[in-house]
């Protein structure tokens, strides 16, 4: 089926204006085909009921983002910094971590954590710094979500080619071939927030998030970072791997990402695969620019969870709400308040009860919920959110 789209993606690249509508529609129903004609099915690996993606996504109930830190370096990348963080929301009853990471991108040249063709340097002290990090959740039976996050050299240019599907299968390679020893409690997230050439909402020249050509890019991406995984062996043949959806991941975005089982990778048949989406809905009251005036009332924020929850049953794979939050660039104050802290309790309550897991977005910024030093949480937001 791969090939197939491939094959379809050159043919559009390369075809007249009149023929993109057909060549569009070639491309939407390969990459929803159920399998390459004359393929075996493949064999899912065999799981127990406590490895499998359905019972980890609850397991791993509620969480946080350790946010600008390994992402952009806006707060320190060394243990020491982030231990206090990582115990305080630990002691307060949450169950994982996740850990957004650059490792081609946002740093300035020569400091990337991988080279440009994609192959990652261990030796790199951030890198050390972050399997310390990881080691140290998992030491405390905690789950830690890994993923590539700010990698626009990748969704921004992507158009289909090898040249980039060698790349970043090669990332992916090199950070699934180092930990494939590790336990299960370590989860890996192949692209936050597809967005770019692989469809972005407003303007900026970016295809919508709804075009086939946009839709497609996404599940092959996605596709790569999940085989170049899945081919490392080891713990990595059962090993969580999340996909996400375009448009930044949005939330609305999932029954078209996602249509059928048959168009996520491995064909609907991996039980250790997971869809993860993000929400900042609406913009206009979640937003750093945003207003406590905009807010949309508890049945929006509930609905919008459930119709995930509908299509997540529909695919029988489950959902994790990777980020979520509310930010404040000048009027801070405005965090601090009943109502926002109502929205991030009915934000948790509401995943939770679809069994799905949360991973609060906190950058220790305009989405802050921790003091810069970890030393205790600010507006109540936290401790509202996990109340009894």
């Amino acid at each position: 089926m791969r090939s197939q789209l491939k094959n379809a993606l050159k043919a559009m690249q390369t075809s007249s204006i009149s023929s993109l509508p057909i060549l569009l529609l070639l491309v939407v129903l390969f990459s929803c085909a159920k399998e390459d004609e004359g393929q075996p099915t493949p064999t899912p690996p065999t799981a127990t009921d406590e490895s499998t993606a359905i019972a980890v996504i609850e397991s791993m109930s509620a969480g946080f983002n350790l946010g600008n830190t390994f992402e952009n370096g806006n707060n320190t990348t060394t243990l020491t910094s982030v231990k206090p963080i990582i115990d305080l929301y630990h002691n307060a009853g949450m169950k994982h971590i996740r850990i957004p990471v650059t490792w081609m991108d946002r740093y300035t040249a020569g400091d990337h954590l991988a080279d440009d063709n994609g192959n990652v340097n261990y030796e790199h002290t951030r890198f050390k710094e972050l399997v310390k990090v990881i080691d140290y959740a998992i030491s405390l039976d905690m789950y830690v979500v890994l993923n590539t996050h700010h990698e626009h050299w990748l969704k921004d240019h992507y158009d289909g080619t090898e040249a980039f599907d060698t790349k970043f299968a090669n990332l992916w390679t090199g950070i699934a071939t180092y930990f494939k020893g590790y336990p299960n409690k370590l989860i890996f997230e192949v692209l936050n927030e597809p967005e770019g050439k692989l469809g972005e909402w407003g303007s900026g020249g970016w295809p919508s998030p709804t075009s086939g050509l946009a839709l497609a890019y996404t599940r092959m991406v996605n596709e790569v970072g999940y085989h170049a995984i899945r081919e490392t062996g080891g713990g990595n043949e059962t090993r969580i791997i999340m996909v996400s959806t375009n448009g930044q991941g949005n939330e609305v975005m999932i029954e078209e990402v996602y249509p059928s089982k048959t168009s996520l990778p491995g064909g609907g048949n991996d039980e250790f695969l997971a869809i993860q989406v993000h929400s900042y809905n609406p913009w206009a009251f979640c937003g750093h620019t945003g207003s406590n005036s905009e807010w949309p009332g508890t049945g929006t924020i509930e609905d919008a969870i459930k119709k995930v929850g509908v299509h997540s049953k529909f695919l029988g794979v489950p959902v994790n709400y990777g980020e979520f939050g509310v930010g404040r660039q000048t009027n801070t104050a405005e965090r601090n308040t009943g109502l926002v802290r109502g929205y991030y309790r009915t934000f948790a309550t509401t995943t939770l009860s679809e069994n799905m897991s949360y991973s609060v977005w906190d950058d220790r910024g305009w989405f802050g919920l921790v003091t810069a030093n970890g030393s205790g949480f600010v507006n109540n937001i936290v401790p509202t959110m996990l109340a009894e």
